[in-house]
């Protein structure tokens, strides 16, 4: 075990902002309308690490094992805020009866609240979402003006709200597939880019920039180029402003971060790994175009890659064929289905096979990631963090890392790190598990 000194860490005082782009979505609003129960005292937090988890500090014969949040000095849910951007019309109330996600009864007990929840214009083209429209869209013209209206919003949130900090969560569609480009090599050339209005800049990127220009900590919950090009780890760093993604790890590819780190870890082969979805939430609809599903299965395809490692296993892992579907099917609404088919082989190279079907439901599954990375991310925040969070990969398919690095896609190795990195912060001993303390073995 390693011993650290403490980090220092501001209070988490007063209110915590929670801007939202895609704030009447599926995601956004089972998450507002979920917190809000929990407030109430109607519902627990099911899901939330930093709302039931408990961690384990010293020794096992120690018996200390407080809750996340009473370790951490983290916000507390009544302290939170919430605002965003839409590009429909509509309160979050709407939008969460739209969704379909939560029963009318559930979403009646907080109406009053969502209904008060209203969207500001959004930045939005048509061009990199080419599945949606939306009339509640602030004029299209230089991006770099886009950005700036982007930060008057954030600041008028925060001084009407009397809020002390904001983070900012992307939840909205997934974009289009942009591969890095001239652009986004440095700081000079994006801000060049927003002028000259660039097609290499989306919408989530300029509201990434907007952000760490307010020096507000950015999530990035979908998987396109938003946050994770050397242009806005040089504004992260320069403003000093943590950021993190990419991708809300859920459904399938949560499945997958579970199942393949227990055949590596047992030496069993895999020939072939075959996954399909049927959804027909507004994810599903803008994931019907190839554009934007090519981005999605850039993210879903390279979970298997680096939790395998085929290069050091090339005769158990080297041949896979990982094929990733999503269709659209409206009738199952938010209620998404997947199907895995895994051949597998063992001693001797004696095959096997095992099925999945998960009946998940992506958005309650969304919901609280949604709420620990935020209260993390404020906490990053507060510690006087900046750049990228690689202990937050926990909660994402697609992990940003430092250049140079490939991500650690393994949840089991991802949880270690989040709750190793959280010891510490608090000066804590960090655990290995070697475990020798416990036994006279020499």
């Amino acid at each position: 075990m390693v011993s650290m000194e403490k980090v220092e860490i501001e209070k988490p005082e007063g209110k915590l902002g929670v801007l939202i782009p895609g704030l009447c979505g599926a995601v956004s609003t089972t998450f507002m309308a979920g917190v809000e129960m929990i407030r109430r005292g109607l519902r627990e937090p099911y899901g939330s690490l930093t709302q039931m988890q408990t961690i384990r500090l010293g020794k096992r014969n120690e018996n200390r094992h407080p809750l996340i949040k009473d370790f951490v000095p983290l916000a507390d849910l009544d302290n939170l805020v919430f605002g965003g951007w839409d590009i429909y019309d509509m309160s979050a109330y709407e939008g969460a009866k739209k969704a379909g996600v939560l029963k009318q009864e559930d979403l009646d007990l907080v109406k009053d609240f969502m209904d008060s929840i209203k969207p500001m214009k959004a930045v939005f083209n048509k061009y990199y979402v080419k599945k949606l429209d939306g009339e509640h869209i602030k004029p299209w013209g230089n991006k770099m003006e886009l950005a700036q209206a982007l930060m008057e919003d954030i600041k008028s949130f925060k001084k009407e709200h009397n809020l002390d900090r904001i983070v900012v969560v992307w939840a909205a569609s997934t974009e289009i597939y942009i591969p890095p480009s001239e652009v986004h090599l440095s700081l000079e050339n994006f801000e060049r880019g927003l002028e000259e209005n660039s097609k290499d800049i989306s919408p989530s990127m300029i509201y990434a920039y907007a952000a760490l220009k307010s020096g507000v900590p950015f999530i990035n919950g979908a998987p396109g180029l938003t946050v994770d090009f050397p242009a806005m780890y040089e504004l992260a760093d320069k403003m000093h402003v943590p950021i993190a993604g990419k991708d809300f790890k859920t459904g399938q590819t949560l499945m997958k971060t579970i199942i393949a780190p227990g055949f590596k870890a047992r030496m069993l082969g895999i020939n072939g790994w075959f996954s399909t979805n049927i959804l027909g939430n507004r994810d599903g609809e803008v994931l019907d175009d190839p554009e934007s599903f090519k981005t999605k299965e850039t993210s879903k395809l390279s979970v298997l890659q680096t939790i395998l490692q085929p290069d050091i296993y090339p005769e158990l892992y080297g041949n896979i064929y990982h094929k990733v579907r999503i269709n659209y099917y409206p009738p199952r609404g938010d209620n998404k289905e997947s199907w895995d088919n895994i051949d597998i082989f063992g001693w001797l190279g004696y095959p096997m096979q095992i099925k999945i079907n998960f009946l998940c439901r992506d958005s309650i599954l969304a919901a609280p990631v949604v709420l620990d990375l935020v209260l993390f991310m404020d906490l990053a925040q507060r510690a006087h963090l900046k750049g990228i969070q690689e202990w937050l990969s926990f909660y994402f398919k697609s992990p940003m890392v430092a250049p140079g690095l490939y991500p650690e896609n393994d949840l089991f190795i991802q949880h270690a790190k989040l709750k190793n990195f959280l010891r510490y912060l608090m000066g804590e001993e960090l655990i290995t598990h070697l475990g020798v303390e416990y036994y006279d073995m020499f």
